[in-house]
């Protein structure tokens, strides 16, 4: 039996132990788009492959298959289209302000990510952001970098197996091209986007590539080892933006004025940051990252109702550049 057959029976035995009445030819070929015959093969492959297939008889004299024990089916994983489509109904539901179906489908998402091991849960997330976006149902206003549509997709399909992937990069300089093999690990999204991956010839750190500067990508028929322990959001945390450094790593404080502490409260600025209220109504936000470059980029934004407390290069970056003219916050 190929793959995908595999998966379709799969997926037959799931809805066939799912549903209460059991599954019909009829809903078999209009799930799979498939004939009458190759519905009724697939039936036979039900039948032969799980023990507890019970054969109803509906009133309208109507065959149903109904599983009464799942097996395997249930291991079947979590997909990135069932989250794409949860949330698109979501989406709608707030649209629609049917506040509670919302809600009922927010918990239902939940519990499916809940019930995901954690690694396929983030892989699927991410897939199902992916998913949305390329279909127009996610929108990200202002500037990004141009990235080849074939590129994205095939760096998708690697992170997926996980596949190593021949790449052709363009370094900065205006150096020709590299052809390069690394292991992907996950990606950063921003203005610009970062395929995170190991180049073996180059030792065992993981590396930032930039998706607009890789010109050819192929997914290798090779899979390979993980880093232990690697975890995307851990790793995204140590940068305030996309911009990794051991170097910059450490301690960050900054203070907002009264005027802009209300404001500065709807920000989630690091997702490890710590938040204290001043007796005069100022806010102080800390947290741990690299990447001052990238601050120095959004407190410009914040004008004079900012002040860098920590660290002492990125204060030094901005205090000549605090302006008091801004007539609206970010």
């Amino acid at each position: 039996m190929s793959f995908a057959k595999a998966r379709q029976l799969l997926q037959l035995a799931e809805m066939a132990a799912a549903r209460h009445g059991g599954v019909t030819l009829n809903d078999i070929a209009e799930t799979f788009a498939v004939d009458h015959r190759t519905a009724q093969r697939m039936t036979k492959a039900l039948e032969e492959s799980f023990g507890e297939v019970e054969i109803r008889t509906l009133p309208d004299r109507r065959r149903a298959w109904k599983l009464r024990d799942p097996g395997p089916a249930r291991f079947q994983g979590l997909e990135d289209e069932t989250l794409a489509a949860l949330d698109i109904s979501i989406r709608a539901a707030e649209r629609g302000d049917t506040a509670a179906d919302a809600a009922a489908l927010r918990r239902l998402r939940e519990r499916l990510i809940a019930h995901a091991p954690a690694r396929e849960a983030r892989r699927a997330e991410s897939d199902a952001e992916a998913l949305l976006e390329a279909q127009g149902f996610v929108a990200r206003p202002g500037p990004r970098t141009r990235i080849d549509a074939g590129v994205a997709e095939t760096v998708t399909h690697a992170l997926k197996g996980p596949f190593r992937l021949r790449i052709l990069y363009v370094t900065p300089g205006g150096a020709p091209p590299v052809p390069r093999i690394v292991e992907p690990h996950g990606l950063l999204v921003g203005p610009r986007r970062y395929l995170v991956a190991r180049q073996p010839d180059r030792g065992p750190e993981l590396r930032h590539f930039r998706l607009d500067r890789i010109l050819e990508a192929e997914a290798l028929d090779e899979s390979f080892a993980m880093v232990p322990g690697f975890d995307i959001d851990a790793h995204a945390a140590r940068a305030f933006g996309l911009f990794q450094s051991e170097r910059e790593y450490g301690e960050v404080a900054w203070r907002f004025a009264p005027r802009a502490a209300a404001h500065a409260r709807e920000f989630v600025f690091h997702p490890a940051q710590e938040v204290e209220e001043n007796p005069d109504g100022s806010l102080v936000v800390r947290f741990k990252a690299a990447g001052w470059t990238e601050m120095a980029w959004h407190l410009y934004q914040w004008g004079d109702s900012v002040e860098v407390l920590a660290p002492e290069p990125l204060r030094r970056m901005v205090e000549n550049h605090r302006r008091s003219d801004f007539e609206v916050l970010p």
